[in-house]
């Protein structure tokens, strides 16, 4: 995320991220927990678009003590970054080469398998291991409860973890840090298979107790089972990705928290022009002008995270405004009709999603919006956005700009 404040003077298009709103959202969300559960922070795919080093920092600020990424080098890029907070690995390690970057880098993996387990073992074993500094390496146990995907059966988990035990008493070094799953379907009105999740992971821990053997922490609940504010979901630790960036996994869970959108997107018009009836409007003349009409270019397309599928479905706001976009979006330009707004010149500024504000009216596009007509979900919207496009953090920019507030949108 850059602070160069004139930024947002020459860029054509680019990503605002409000620190405050995240940080606001943390604060929601610990209120819903009980004394004594954590909150992680999910950060992976760079922090849902937002930028995964500054919603770190924000996140943490604001009262999350963990963070949870899927790959090993995002869990490097915080540790460069000089984060010293928690950092689970929920993907799984590949490689020996991995283990001993996540060993290094003091990342806490996940173990999902017995075959990884023993990649593990071998790789803590040999000369690359012996060279690091003799620090404990926590590891966690993901249990397979219903979700389809990684996971120790949760039936065998009392086996896994005596396996587990064992390697152990070789590698001191290696500790278990949590047993934990994931939910499929915690989003869902109907919670029955949500509950049998449930119930299959209490039971696992329940027969791992009886064996003498209490995790240290245990976590189950998402975004989602947070919002519902029930404690028997809670456990030691949530882990929290779409409701920290203020959207919620569906409209139902809106009652217990007041999340604020974190995210907007904006672009610049680059030339303004008049089009005759009957013109065919970009690739594939996909639209037709029913009559003369005035058309703004915005510099914005696919190839920034624009799907191509909203072609002609698109809608942007320019102050307060909604502007129908026509023809096939393309990959570095939209077409915006423009015939109802006056004058509007090159570098006015619209947006693609966000609020926008105008004298008369308040406007507002989601993430929501753009995955109902695409019949997706908000998270793949959220994380679809390039790195071409420059994250700005809108709360550092506002009044930064030539020691005024920046003009979006005529406000």
């Amino acid at each position: 995320m850059q602070d160069d404040g004139a930024l947002l003077q020459q860029e054509r298009a680019w990503v605002e991220v409000d620190l405050d709103a995240i940080a606001h959202n943390v604060r929601q969300l610990l209120h819903l927990l009980q004394p004594g559960t954590d909150l992680m922070a999910v950060v992976k795919a760079d922090a849902y678009g937002h930028g995964a080093v500054t919603v770190a920092q924000a996140v943490l600020a604001a009262g999350a003590s963990w963070l949870g990424v899927a790959t090993v080098m995002e869990g490097i890029e915080l540790r460069q970054a000089g984060i010293t907070a928690p950092i689970l690995l929920l993907g799984a390690a590949q490689s020996a080469a991995e283990v001993s970057a996540i060993a290094q880098w003091h990342i806490q993996p996940t173990l999902s398998s017995a075959q990884q387990l023993k990649m593990f073992v071998e790789a803590l074993s040999g000369e690359a291991w012996q060279t690091l500094e003799a620090a404990p390496l926590p590891i966690h146990i993901i249990l397979e409860t219903g979700m389809g995907r990684l996971g120790i059966p949760w039936q065998e988990a009392t086996a896994f973890v005596a396996q587990v035990q064992t390697q152990i008493q070789a590698l001191p070094r290696l500790k278990i840090a949590s047993i934990y799953s994931h939910l499929a379907t915690a989003d869902d009105p109907d919670p029955k298979v949500m509950r049998q999740q449930q119930q299959n992971y209490d039971a696992a821990i329940a027969n791992l107790k009886a064996q003498g053997f209490t995790p240290p922490r245990l976590h189950l609940g998402n975004s989602a089972a947070t919002l519902l504010n029930d404690p028997s979901l809670q456990y030691n630790m949530v882990r929290a990705g779409l409701a920290l960036y203020g959207l919620y996994p569906e409209p139902h869970l809106k009652g217990q928290a007041e999340l604020r959108p974190a995210l907007q997107v904006r672009a610049r018009v680059t030339q303004v022009k008049p089009v005759a009836a009957g013109s065919g409007i970009s690739y594939g003349h996909r639209f037709i002008a029913p009559q003369n009409m005035t058309v703004a270019v915005v510099g914005i397309g696919y190839a920034d995270g624009v799907p191509r599928n909203l072609s002609n479905r698109l809608t942007v706001l320019y102050r307060g405004q909604r502007l129908r976009q026509l023809g096939s979006i393309t990959m570095d330009q939209i077409m915006v009709d423009v015939s109802e707004v006056g004058e509007i010149e090159p570098g006015a500024i619209v947006t693609l999603l966000g609020q926008s504000s105008g004298s008369q009216q308040t406007n507002s596009i989601s993430a929501d919006d753009w995955a109902s007509l695409l019949d997706t979900i908000s998270w793949e919207i959220l994380c679809g956005f390039k790195h071409r496009l420059p994250r700005i953090n809108l709360a550092q920019q506002m009044g930064s700009i030539n020691g005024k507030k920046p003009d979006i949108e005529g406000s």
